[in-house]
């Protein structure tokens, strides 16, 4: 017999740890573990300075939220852990996170925070605690495969899924991670967080990224990288110097409104030129992205990555964490692998994530994905872009 976590122990003899960050997901998971009898310990990881976000509201990892979840474990009456992260996730998140700007990129501090921190540091306190695994209050689901592994699919809530945050979840990690929310709406949670008398229970969600309490990332990119911010011009995808900048990092593709820029026609960013520190502005239309070339690959599938048929596997995938995922071609490459969109996505940039599901269904697998390294733009695009947005 399995208990509710898929191990074959009773839940007074499986010890779970429960990252806990303060906020009412994962207090509701801590709270709905607690009552089904298993041996609970939260842990908050404090991850950035707190006084520098205390109170401010949608900020994760904050000073309060550390005070709210110390006062749901003394409610549910289960020991609580803070855990000082905060240096080795300067050098982890927020030191890439200013280098990928700089380099011209539009990256997701959280998907290394998942895979860095939470996900690795924080099992591998997990394990030191005994425990047999990691919950967390992820909208997400894992359940056992038929060879026995665990898979990672959609969630129910479809306004909820956070698989795109979460694709680069290892194997051996998803062995020991378990995500009761997966099946649940957000009302469902609330409701269940009012019946246990939490008092997080109406607590807004986080929206910000954490280490950005001001919601300018430029003054932290400024502030670690002192003088790395350049000038430079903006430049026509045809070749025309059209203005100046202030600095690639204040820019990212896609961009319309703050240009500065008066030429009679509505310009949006097509490309962060780091090297040559340009921004290259063109029309709408060359947005459009047909190709897509992935890095730093994560791949929980069933089969090797590098055994895909040569004309490739029809997968769906998600370029960004607000669109649905689309279809595709997927086909390995040398560094990684490279997606071949059926239609055409805008505004797809480089240092994001492309997250790869088995299928477009609701509760699809997720098959892996990687950090977008380069796109191609359709054919007929690329005829009239030329050269200079290449």
């Amino acid at each position: 017999m399995l208990n509710s976590l898929d191990l074959p122990k009773r839940p007074e003899d499986t010890r779970v740890v429960v990252a806990m960050s303060g906020g009412v997901d994962s207090s509701v998971v801590a709270a709905l573990l607690k009552r089904e009898g298993y041996d609970v310990v939260g842990i908050t990881l404090q991850l950035y300075d707190h006084g520098a976000t205390m109170h401010r509201k949608g900020a994760c990892c904050a000073g309060q939220d550390i005070h709210d979840a110390r006062r749901v474990a003394e409610r549910i009456g289960i020991p609580h852990y803070v855990l000082d992260y905060e240096s080795r996730f300067r050098d982890t998140v927020i030191e890439r996170f200013a280098d990928s700007y700089l380099a011209g990129e539009t990256p997701i501090p959280c998907v290394e925070c998942n895979r860095s921190i939470k996900f690795a540091e924080l099992l591998d306190t997990a394990r030191d605690l005994g425990a047999d695994v990691l919950a967390t209050g992820h909208y997400i689901a894992s359940r056992p495969l038929p060879d026995g592994r665990r898979g990672l699919f959609r969630a129910a809530d479809p306004d909820r899924d956070q698989s795109y945050f979460l694709y680069a979840t290892t194997q051996a990690q998803l062995e020991l991670l378990r995500f009761p929310l997966g099946d649940m709406t957000k009302p469902q949670t609330r409701e269940l967080a009012r019946e246990f008398g939490l008092t997080v229970a109406e607590k807004a969600d986080s929206q910000d990224i954490c280490f950005v309490p001001n919601g300018r990332y430029t003054d932290i990119i400024e502030r670690l990288k002192p003088g790395a911010v350049a000038p430079g011009d903006i430049v026509h995808v045809d070749g025309r110097v059209l203005g100046r900048h202030e600095g690639i990092i204040h820019y990212t593709v896609g961009q319309r409104r703050g240009l500065g820029l008066s030429v009679g026609e509505p310009l949006y960013v097509l490309k962060l030129d780091a090297e040559r520190g340009r921004v290259v502005v063109g029309p709408k239309e060359l947005l459009a992205t047909g190709t897509i070339r992935l890095r730093d690959m994560n791949w929980i599938g069933d089969e090797p990555l590098e055994s895909l048929p040569r004309e490739g596997r029809e997968v769906a995938v998600r370029v960004r964490s607000t669109r649905a995922p689309r279809p595709a071609v997927l086909r390995a490459a040398a560094l990684g692998a490279e997606v071949e969109l059926l239609a055409p996505e805008e505004g797809v940039a480089p240092g994001q994530a492309c997250v790869i599901y088995d299928s477009l269904e609701g509760r699809a697998r997720v098959l892996g994905g990687g950090t977008i390294g380069s796109t191609l733009a359709p054919a007929a695009a690329a005829k009239v872009a030329g050269g200079v947005a290449a």
